[in-house]
């Protein structure tokens, strides 16, 4: 199987089949969509529709003409079928044997986004370890607004964009000369990318070492033309050497061009005013997503628009519109009780933290489900996770943990949840949180619906596996 480099243009894309292996997942759905509406013809499977899980998500996906196949290697037919296939996909897959067989050409996620956005005229890459996705779908918002009719490429469905037609919109597709796409360092394949904007707000560890983060953030910040970079964030701070032209941010940085002030956070909203040092103007900032994190991930997409033309008065007002992203402190509803629950994409350290201090800035209890997204993210990141859990939390708050998610394979699972819950433990003292292992999901939910008492707020919390959704909602609804 021969592997395909950036050498595609975006007119070559309709004159030949695709097929994507996993084609419901959260970087491949959005591609495929971002493909099809260049015309192409693009086919896919994915061992969630084999297994029944999301089956409205795949139901959408046939509406809209994608053919699909179980995944047993019947839907890769001939030679002239390109392979889209994550560079983790083992080779004993059956898309893959036959896509060997056949010869076809195979391109990973990464280098087929990459193809397309720098085929883009004018491309905007939002880096950094987390709120990618956030700001992605803000910078999208704001430059739609601004009528520049972009193409997005997101992680995760955007709400101001979703309807009953479109209920998954992680893409959008776009005829203006704008491609707004989030760009990802853990598998190295930000190194591809050559943005016009270049979006910078943070880097911690998640998959690689301090060392490689600088040097991956450093070269992207190089190949922009101009980068907006946030001046709160020491190591990022650190990289504004290596870009060609700065747009700064930041709420504690007095050098930063674009600041913001008067902060106010509500429950469900945050309100400031944002000043523009560069020409001394300030503007009121409506925001209808919480948090300070929003705050920065605000700023950093006013920073990008603004990078790309659009002034930062647009930019502020369009955010006043934007409703948020799917699973990214997505509240779901409150019960009759007067429970709360919240559907959360928090996974990592930095995440989970970023969703327990928004919580935590109001009263009420929390009770913190976790679903750990693997055994080999959850051995790696482990202790700092508990540390999190360990010390937002109070004593009166509680987290409960299940079996990491598990699709197959041959990863080490020796080491799992309950480790965590000893960690929080050994971390929190007597001033710690309640932690409890419980294996099943399903256990977990009936010991919420157990324990939950009016005014507490219960968020859901995990990565790769889109059944969370439904779990938070079937949560909701026993409450």
């Amino acid at each position: 199987m021969t592997s395909v480099h950036n050498d595609l243009s975006s007119t070559d894309l309709s004159g030949h089949p695709w097929f994507f292996c996993g084609i419901g997942g959260s970087g491949m759905l959005p591609l495929a969509l971002i493909l099809k509406g260049h015309g192409a013809q693009v086919a896919g499977s994915d061992r969630s529709r084999d297994q029944g899980r999301t089956p409205e998500k795949f139901a959408w996906l046939e509406s809209l003409g994608f053919e699909l196949h179980p995944q047993d290697g019947s839907g890769i037919t001939g030679a002239e079928q390109t392979l889209v296939a994550s560079a983790a996909v083992e080779d004993t897959v059956p898309e893959v044997v036959r896509a060997k067989a056949f010869g076809c050409p195979r391109m990973s996620r990464a280098e087929l986004l990459a193809t397309l956005f720098n085929a883009a005229p004018f491309g905007i890459a939002i880096g950094g370890t987390s709120g990618k996705s956030t700001v992605t779908g803000m910078t999208g918002w704001i430059m739609t607004h601004a009528g520049r009719d972009p193409t997005i490429m997101n992680g995760a469905v955007m709400k101001n964009f979703a309807s009953p037609d479109a209920p998954f919109a992680s893409a959008r597709v776009g005829q203006g000369d704008a491609f707004v796409s989030e760009v990802d360092e853990s598998d190295g394949s930000i190194a591809l990318y050559r943005p016009k904007v270049a979006v910078l707000g943070n880097v911690s560890l998640d998959h690689k070492s301090l060392e490689e983060l600088r040097q991956l953030f450093g070269d992207f910040l190089g190949h922009a033309e101009v980068s907006a970079i946030n001046l709160d964030d020491a190591e990022t701070a650190s990289l504004a050497s290596h870009a060609r032209a700065l747009v700064t941010f930041g709420i504690a940085s007095e050098n930063a061009q674009i600041g913001a002030i008067d902060v106010a956070e509500g429950p469900t909203s945050l309100t400031a005013t944002l000043l523009d040092r560069r020409d001394g103007s300030s503007h009121a900032l409506h925001l209808k997503v919480p948090g300070r994190h929003n705050l920065y991930n605000a700023l950093a997409a006013i920073a990008a628009a603004n990078a790309a033309g659009v002034s930062v008065a647009d930019a502020v007002e369009a955010l006043g519109s934007f409703v948020g992203l799917a699973r990214r402190f997505d509240i779901v509803g409150t019960s009759p009780s007067g429970v709360t629950v919240i559907d959360d994409f928090g996974h990592n350290p930095d995440k989970v933290s970023a969703t327990l201090a928004t919580l935590k800035a109001h009263p009420g209890r929390v009770i913190a489900f976790f679903q750990p997204h693997g055994y080999g993210p959850l051995k790696q990141m482990g202790h700092e996770l508990a540390e999190v859990l360990a010390t937002k939390l109070g004593p009166d708050d509680v987290t409960i943990l299940c079996d990491p998610v598990y699709f197959g394979g041959t990863v080490d699972r020796s080491e799992g949840s309950e480790r965590i819950v000893r960690l929080i433990e050994a971390d929190g003292g007597a001033n710690g949180p309640g932690a409890e292992y419980v294996p099943s999901r399903e256990d977990c939910a009936s010991r919420i619906v157990e324990i939950a008492r009016p005014g507490d707020r219960v968020v859901v919390m995990g990565a790769r596996d889109d059944t969370l959704t439904v779990f938070a909602k079937d949560l909701l609804a026993r409450l």
